[in-house]
């Protein structure tokens, strides 16, 4: 997994600059535990099927346990545990009260039926379960799965509890005790951090000129947002093609052709078609990778005409491509940042649920751009202070807080 290598090399430079001794460093590369299991679902024809699944608990200096539950045919212990550090990392850069942790099955989900899905998240929660809880472990969506499947894994873990707890879990639909403004948060929170970074520019978002790649969830919403903010999206790509405009792409007209089953670049009438790739180095101020790892490399680093990349996909900028665009002094908000608005609002779901509340989605709102520009103060701050660039920020930061509670917990 390319970017738990990323992961770990960010680490070490953040513990270089740290200078922390090895056994500091060990904390933040060995899991507290590594929970694992077979799971054995009878499927619709009465047949039996088994499946891998783990848990892993990276850290819980700073709070609870944290992290989705993956249901991927890739899944296995080294990607649920790189995701766990990760995770571990995010929610202090943030500074959230949670530690880091990941589930995963090893299951093709497009294969099984939603009775047979939903038979699998109660497994899963019965092999779990006494790992699992509001103030031990608190899972959420990920990969192939979504918020019916956390509630389902919700009902069995109170079944199995005999009482209620909905803060067992995040990422469930309103019924069942979710927050309005989750399916969006990742996107919101990223641009928030965007507007607080083009202000240190003495620059704002109104007339800014975006390249977003991807044209799911996150890629579409800040998008929207951008174009909502005054902004001119002027490249938008999905894996088949990219659709360039320089006087700014109509997004919702755009998007709406694309949920009728075509291709960003299939809407000729809304700019011009180019290849998948073109995103990358089109003529833009921002460029928002939003899709992918690995998309941005040292062969076309050198041809990117933004000035910022923000990253809210995980690891899209490789270890080498970092280093050319910050000679370049292209500035780069890392993924452990930009894409915190996710957890962040897990994280209000989580406080909605301990106090028996419902939040509106103004108190949502309010609170995620006051936690993403709060954090993206404390990274800029930390990065101005020492001479660095806000990944190295982010990172020595992270470890800084949670060193700090280990120590405390310790004491």
């Amino acid at each position: 997994m390319a970017a738990f290598d990323y992961f770990k090399q960010n680490v070490q430079k953040a513990a270089d600059l740290l200078k922390l001794s090895e056994e500091e460093r060990s904390t933040f590369m060995t899991p507290d535990r590594v929970l694992s299991a077979t799971l054995e679902i009878t499927r619709d024809d009465g047949s039996t099927s088994s499946y891998p699944a783990y848990r892993v608990q990276f850290n819980n200096a700073r709070g609870p346990y944290k992290g989705g539950i993956r249901f991927h045919p890739d899944a296995d212990q080294d990607e649920v545990s790189a995701l766990a550090a990760m995770m571990a990392i995010k929610c202090a850069v943030v500074d959230i009260p949670f530690g880091g942790a990941k589930g995963g099955v090893t299951v093709d989900p497009k294969e099984l039926s939603k009775g047979e899905l939903d038979r699998l998240g109660r497994a899963y929660v019965r092999a779990f379960a006494d790992n699992l809880g509001p103030d031990t472990d608190v899972p959420a969506p990920d990969v192939y799965t979504n918020p019916a499947i956390m509630a389902v894994m919700l009902d069995e873990y109170e079944t199995i509890m005999g009482a209620k707890a909905p803060a067992m879990i995040t990422g469930k639909p309103l019924e069942h005790g979710g927050i309005l403004g989750r399916d969006t948060a990742t996107a919101d929170g990223a641009i928030y951090v965007l507007e607080a970074l083009l202000e240190d520019q003495h620059r704002s978002m109104e007339g800014i000129e975006v390249a977003v790649q991807g044209a799911g969830n996150a890629g579409a919403q800040a998008a929207r947002l951008v174009q909502s903010h005054g902004g001119k999206v002027v490249a938008l790509a999905d894996s088949h093609g990219t659709l360039l405009n320089e006087a700014g792409i109509d997004i919702d007209a755009v998007l709406k052709e694309k949920a009728s089953g075509k291709s960003v670049h299939d809407a000729v009438a809304h700019g011009t078609p180019a290849n998948a790739d073109a995103v990358i180095e089109s003529a833009c101020d921002v460029l928002i990778p939003a899709a992918l790892e690995e998309v941005i490399t040292a062969k076309n680093a050198g041809s990117l005409m933004a000035t910022v990349v923000l990253e809210v996909a995980n690891g899209p900028v490789t270890p080498e491509a970092d280093a050319l665009l910050t000679a370049r002094a292209i500035g780069v908000v890392p993924d452990v940042l930009a894409n915190a608005g996710g957890v962040t609002v897990s994280y209000f779901e989580w406080l909605q649920n301990r106090s028996d509340e419902v939040w509106t989605h103004e108190r949502v709102t309010e609170r995620l751009k006051q936690t993403m520009r709060d954090a993206y103060r404390d990274v800029a701050d930390f990065a101005h202070e020492r001479g660095i660039t806000l990944r190295e920020a982010a990172y020595a930061l992270a470890l800084t807080r949670i060193l700090t509670a280990s120590k405390e917990v310790v004491s």
